[in-house]
């Protein structure tokens, strides 16, 4: 059963998002808020988002596939925040597009941020976890010397939610099962014990680099399965086909893929 917060905050966004925001909500007896139709449009499960943070090749089995070597230290680029979408958004393809690829991730929302965070302590920093849909442009990402933003910062090309689930709900964001289906076949099937890099090392490093605020999402990289993987040829979204990508714990994701119209 959904409940609205209206009145309660304007967003889960800022303060809402730090460790006495979590608790007031917390708190709240959800019976007495009002229900959410089940049609209503369920937008990101975070709001006022700076930092939109991708890691590359985390996964040992998603670099296999790529034919490169797996990382010493953490790869990092932005997605720009522009592109985050809601949960059940349709994923619109950009003009011209033959090379849109999915990449289902473990999502980290940052409460509390901060600079130079320790790893032992970085635990403290998260508020929740959600769902990702790295959506990728694969000829815009690697041709013409490659432009991984570009790839990565189309409209809609950032589904996050359903749900923002708390870190007091996921107890070992280490130890889930991810996975992605295309028009019911699923392609991705993988579990975040196969990471690289764990949360907390990927915050503490990032923190070293960059200034984390309230809000942050860092997608954690996806494993084996991405459609520029696929033998004997790669595959990639076409109009009318169906994603569904899910967490262990954290909900499903499910966009219809629509063409692009010229306005």
């Amino acid at each position: 059963m959904r409940r609205n917060l209206d009145g309660i905050v304007d967003d889960i966004a800022g303060d809402v998002l730090s460790d006495a925001g979590m608790e007031r909500l917390r708190r709240l007896d959800t019976s007495a808020l009002p229900e959410v139709s089940p049609d209503a449009r369920l937008g990101p499960c975070v709001a006022s988002v700076a930092n939109f943070i991708c890691i590359g090749l985390n996964y040992r089995d998603h670099a296999a596939e790529a034919g490169m070597t797996v990382p010493e230290s953490p790869i990092f680029f932005l997605k720009a925040a522009s592109a985050i979408a809601g949960p059940f958004d349709n994923i619109v393809l950009p003009g011209g597009s033959a090379h849109t690829d999915w990449e289902v991730e473990l999502g980290i929302v940052i409460g509390r941020g901060g600079t130079n965070i320790d790893e032992a302590r970085a635990m403290d920093h998260v508020a929740g976890y959600c769902v990702v849909n790295d959506l990728s442009e694969r000829k815009l990402q690697f041709e013409n010397a490659g432009q991984w933003v570009m790839g990565k910062s189309c409209p809609g090309f950032g589904p996050v939610g359903p749900f923002l689930v708390t870190r007091d709900d996921v107890p070992d964001p280490g130890d889930l099962r991810l996975w992605l289906e295309v028009d019911g076949r699923r392609h991705q099937n993988g579990t975040t014990a196969n990471m690289v890099f764990g949360v907390a090392e990927i915050i503490s490093y990032l923190s070293g680099k960059m200034l984390l605020c309230p809000g942050d999402i860092i997608a954690t990289g996806t494993p084996a399965g991405v459609g520029m993987g696929m033998e004997p040829a790669p595959v990639y979204l076409s109009d009318n086909q169906t994603v569904v990508a899910g967490i262990e714990g954290l909900g499903d994701q499910k966009q219809k893929v629509t063409a692009s119209v010229k306005r």
